[in-house]
């Protein structure tokens, strides 16, 4: 490990790029003052996005979930077999848990609910992640969302 890596690196280097990040995003968009066009709200998605990346705890909680995915496609994970990480199960929800407190972190309560949207829906990217990556970047796309549809107005 590289001390000081990027966690933009860090997803890239596990096949999620800020660009899918933000096409998921957008794929649940709706006209909001302030985000009136696509274009708009991709703009102010990055920024609020970048500046949610700043932040360190932020990135261990992301990093948790890199982790958490890739001991659990090695069947690595305490008190849980690999068929069980495999399918998802819904009496497991550490995955959820960990989405909903970086949504929360990220955007309050609006990340939440927002979190709730993507977690259903799995636009883009989401629906190709593994149980505990699909959940930390819907938590991540949910608080930047809020936030972006927040804080749209005063950019």
């Amino acid at each position: 490990m590289v001390p000081g890596r990027d966690i933009r690196d860090v997803l890239q280097e596990v096949g999620i790029s800020i660009d899918e990040i933000v096409f998921a995003a957008l794929e649940l968009y709706v006209p909001h003052p302030g985000v009136e066009t696509r274009e708009k709200a991709e703009e102010v998605f990055r920024r609020e996005l970048d500046l949610a990346l700043s932040d360190p705890n932020l990135c261990l909680l992301i990093y948790a979930g890199v982790l958490l995915e890739d001991e659990g496609k090695k069947a690595n994970l305490p008190s849980m077999n690999s068929s069980d990480y495999e399918r998802d199960l819904t009496y497991l929800i550490a995955d959820e848990v960990l989405g909903m407190s970086i949504a929360k972190y990220v955007g309050g309560y609006k990340g939440t609910f927002d979190y709730v949207r993507y977690d259903k829906a799995k636009p883009g990217i989401l629906g190709r992640l593994g149980p505990f990556m699909d959940d930390v970047i819907g938590g991540l796309i949910g608080g930047v969302s809020a936030n972006m549809y927040t804080r749209a107005v005063f950019y």
